[in-house]
């Protein structure tokens, strides 16, 4: 096999990893959408039905950590096959769920498979790109999440709502099994380079640089959730939208977060510091700016597709830096990476939550403003002298 042919599966395995990214982020909201289905079907209410996302996020935040340390010496290739057997099998299980209950167990499966998935598929792409062409290679990644938002979501929900809430978890399963068997062709071995013990992990988490980036990503997700999680109610009760019009906000958002990976891959080395600062900037901006901009569906999509770029950067950004920072111990420390940025998912939700309950809908772009500036000052007292030392990595 020549360079060009070596070059080209390098790049083919990464783009079916994007792919794989776009089904286990697709297969994670897409309950969103189907949950009066969901809940109709089990004779119970939308609000009980919710727990398949609430502990779902539980399960992957608790799991990250323990689950990679039990797989950290397996070989890569071996190890993402395994994982897609465990997520395929769930999913038969979630098509086929006889009650509540079953299908919650079928979740909890899916988060397993998800917990060390993310832990090890960026570490992984970075690994597989030739040098120079690691941004490249993580943009990738997080257009097949972006792509989630974009289609797999929405595809889902619609197929759900035809034919049944079972047969999107059976089309899932089916996808991933085709992306299983590209993966098996195209992907060589890959050995671990996790070269740490578990008595050596409270060591690599103690990292200053570590830890700061975990309490900004915390911080930050957290805000960020505290409005996106309850988006849609706010765009139509305060902005007075219609239910297809939210769509199309939904759609941009997820679309920016694409053009936002390309921002960060041609701007992360020539500007290590501004391409965190900016669209975190650019995020409070966006929060400040929710209640006015739902006035009118321009404002409403441009504040949207800002919105969805600087989130995109912020965790592109963050999950760079714990690669640079843990370059020993990729995989656990991305796996923490993942359980902390779940913890913002659920902290949001809930503090959206409560605004809704004792203040008013119009106040969750103010209150996740919040979170942000702290994490702005947070940046400049914690951040600031170590952020630069691992710039040049």
């Amino acid at each position: 096999m020549n360079n060009t042919q070596k070059r080209s599966r390098i790049w083919s395995s990464i783009l079916c990893l994007a792919f794989a990214a776009f089904i286990f982020n697709t297969t994670e909201f897409v309950p969103v959408g189907l949950l009066p289905n969901i809940a109709e079907s089990f004779s119970m209410d939308v609000a009980h039905a919710g727990l398949l996302l609430t502990i779902y996020a539980w399960a992957v935040s608790l799991l990250s950590l323990p689950l990679t340390i039990l797989t950290a010496k397996m070989e890569r290739r071996k190890l993402l096959v395994f994982l897609f057997c465990l997520f395929i099998g769930s999913h038969i299980l979630a098509g086929f769920a006889w009650n509540f209950y079953s299908l919650m167990v079928a979740r909890i499966g899916i988060a397993c498979a998800h917990a060390v998935f993310w832990a090890i598929t960026t570490p992984l792409a970075v690994r597989l790109a030739p040098n120079g062409k690691k941004a490249k290679a993580m943009g990738f990644i997080v257009v097949g999440t972006s792509m989630a938002t974009i289609l797999g979501i929405p595809i889902g929900t619609m197929i759900g709502q035809l034919v049944g809430w079972r047969v999107t978890f059976l089309c899932i399963g089916i996808i991933a099994f085709c992306v299983m068997v590209l993966l098996m062709y195209l992907l060589p071995n890959v050995p671990s380079m996790n070269t740490i013990s578990i008595r050596d992990i409270p060591k690599v988490l103690q990292r200053p640089v570590l830890l700061n980036i975990y309490l900004l990503t915390a911080i930050i997700i957290t805000g960020h959730f505290t409005a996106y999680t309850y988006i849609t109610p706010f765009m139509l009760k305060v902005g007075g939208f219609d239910q297809h019009m939210v769509v199309v906000l939904l759609l941009a958002i997820g679309f920016s977060g694409m053009i936002g990976s390309i921002l960060f891959a041609k701007f992360a080395d020539k500007h290590p510091v501004a391409i965190l600062v900016v669209p975190i900037i650019l995020l409070l901006i966006c929060l400040l700016s929710l209640y006015v901009c739902s006035f009118s569906l321009f404002t409403a999509i441009v504040q949207g597709m800002v919105w969805g770029l600087s989130i995109t950067i912020i965790g592109m950004v963050m999950q760079s830096k714990v690669i640079d920072v843990a370059p020993d111990a990729a995989d656990i420390a991305t796996s923490v990476y993942s359980g902390i940025y779940n913890i913002g998912i659920g902290g949001g939700a809930f503090v959206g939550s409560q605004v809704l309950l004792y203040l008013s809908t119009h106040y969750i772009g103010f209150v996740g403003a919040i979170f942000v500036i702290i994490a702005l000052c947070l940046f400049y007292w914690l951040a600031r002298k170590t952020w630069y030392s691992i710039s040049n990595h």
